[in-house]
Order: structure tokens, then sequence, then C-alpha cells
């Protein structure tokens, strides 16, 4: 993250990364070289891509969404402006691509190329959702597969395919680092409407965004007429109230839509697991296990 020229790339970077986020992302890469037997140097440096990647997604999106609070702390489009977190987001992108080249692996590079492609579509499928009442599960899941599954995936992949592993077990990792992202944003879009100040956002912050996510997208579909006209001016118009917060969770609460979508968050922290079962026993696929459990703990 150090720049010789400027100085605020390192103070923008330094406050996100202090922060101390869960670095499950480049975590999920050091694990999956570790448990196919790779004994070089650059899964450290994927490692650090996948998370430069990341870092660099949470400062476009924190000022996307005006955010003003990031991992418990005020976001750096706060503390410094708009314009700063987005040229610190695009050098961490253009970084992370100098770290992929050093592994000369062109597939690695494919990989994640395609991951930051991917991620900003998804990105970009959500703000054309927001505000749509008529947004399905299936734009929903679209969405989720784009901005947090694919680098999940991505994350596990590179990791196996620099170890030169068996392409069953690569696709198996793949497989085990999608399901988990889908989990994970299942679960994160769930706290939003009954966390607490522990996950370093404000409750509420997908309503107030107008964002739909997956137990207001099936509160809609379940909901009566006065419901729906509820729904059409707090989130198709924007029109909210102090109170809506509150009326918008009870209503969610009614139709039983936090209980289905946590349901549904853990079938994927299940079909996680499931996906690992063709790689051999290691105390690491263990971790990976208990990860997926985690993942969902949250919300049980």
């Amino acid at each position: 993250m150090a720049s010789e020229h400027a100085p605020r790339i390192p103070e923008v970077t330094a406050h996100l990364v202090e922060a101390c986020g869960k670095r499950l992302r480049p975590m999920l890469t050091l694990a999956a070289a570790r448990m196919c037997g790779y004994d070089g140097p650059y899964h450290v440096h994927l490692a650090a891509t996948v998370e430069f990647i990341h870092t660099a997604t949470l400062l476009h999106d924190d000022v996307v969404d005006e955010s003003d609070k990031r991992r418990g702390r005020p976001t750096a489009n706060l503390l410094w402006d708009n314009t700063s977190s987005v040229l610190v987001g695009d050098y961490l992108f253009a970084r992370s691509f100098q770290l992929m080249v050093e592994t000369g692996s062109l597939r690695v590079l494919d990989i994640l190329a395609n991951a930051s492609a991917t991620i900003a579509e998804g990105e970009v499928l959500q703000l054309t959702a927001a505000a749509d009442l008529a947004t399905t599960e299936e734009i929903y899941f679209k969405v989720v597969r784009g901005k947090t599954a694919a680098l999940f995936s991505a994350a596990m992949e590179v990791g196996g395919v620099i170890a030169a592993a068996d392409e069953t077990l690569v696709k198996a990792l793949f497989d085990y680092g999608a399901a988990l992202g889908i989990s994970f944003q299942i679960v994160d879009d769930l706290l939003d409407y009954g966390g607490s100040d522990a996950i370093g956002k404000n409750i509420g912050d997908d309503f107030r965004e107008r964002k739909l996510t997956l137990p207001v997208i099936r509160a809609i579909a379940a909901g009566d007429t006065e419901e729906r006209a509820f729904w059409d001016r707090t989130i198709a118009k924007g029109s909210q109230g102090e109170d809506d917060l509150d009326r918008a969770m009870a209503i969610l609460k009614r139709h039983g839509t936090m209980d289905s979508t946590r349901n549904t968050a853990i079938d994927w922290a299940q079909k996680a697991k499931t996906s690992l079962a063709p790689l051999p026993d290691h105390s690491l696929k263990t971790m990976l296990i208990d990860l997926a459990d985690y993942v969902v703990a949250r919300i049980t």
C-alpha cells in the first residue's frame, strides 16, 4: 500500500486495514493453497491481491452508498472526501493486478480479472435494481453472486491453481467459496434488520438506501395492499419517516421472512460444507467447515 509520491494512499488504506475486518477472503486463499500442498511464496501475494480488491470495492461502495460507518469506524469518504476514496480505491485495484502478475500464472490473472469485472457488474445490477419493487429473488441472487460470491470463489480457486491441484479439487474449492459467499451476504442482509452495533454498521442502512434484499423481497411478495403501499412509499419513492424502519421490521416478522431468509443462509452454508467432500482430510478442511458454521452462527 506504500506510495512514494502520494501519502494520502497509505493514510486512507491504513484507516480501513487497521479497522481489523474479518480477513475472510485472504484467509481462504492461504488455506486453499496450503491444503493443496503449496510450499511457495505466491499464496501470500494472492491473499494480498484478494484483500486489495475487496478493500477497493469497500472504498467505492461507501461513496456510492453515502455511508458514514464501516467496520465500526467513520468511513474514509467521511474523514477525507469522496474523491480520495474513489482514487485510492482505483490505486488498490491497480496494485492488485501488479501482485497478480508477480505469480507468473496467466490462469490466476484470468480468474481474478474476471472476478473483478463480475464484482463491478454485480454492483451495477444492484444499483439498477434498487428501489424497484419488481426485483425478484432471481435478480437478488445474481447481485449476490456478482458483488460478493465472485471474490469468495476466486479467492479459493486461485489457492488451488497456484498449488497446481487436481481440477476436481480446484472445482471443489471454487464451489465452496461461491456457496460461502452467498451465505455470507444473506447473513449480512439479515443483520441489517436485526443485528447490533457489533457488526460495524448502522442498523437499517439497507432500508434507508432502498436496497431490495431477500427478506424485503419476500415480504413484498407476501404483503397485502396496505403493506405494498408502504413499500412503494418507503422503497420505491424514498419517502421515509421516523418510525418506518420499525414498521418495516414488524412486517418482516409478521410474514416470517427473517426466519425463511435465515434458513436460506443456513442451506447455502451447508452446500459450502458439502462442496469440500472431494478434498482429503486436513486440519484446514475442518477449519473451513467450522467457518461455514461461523458465518451463519451470527444469526442462529
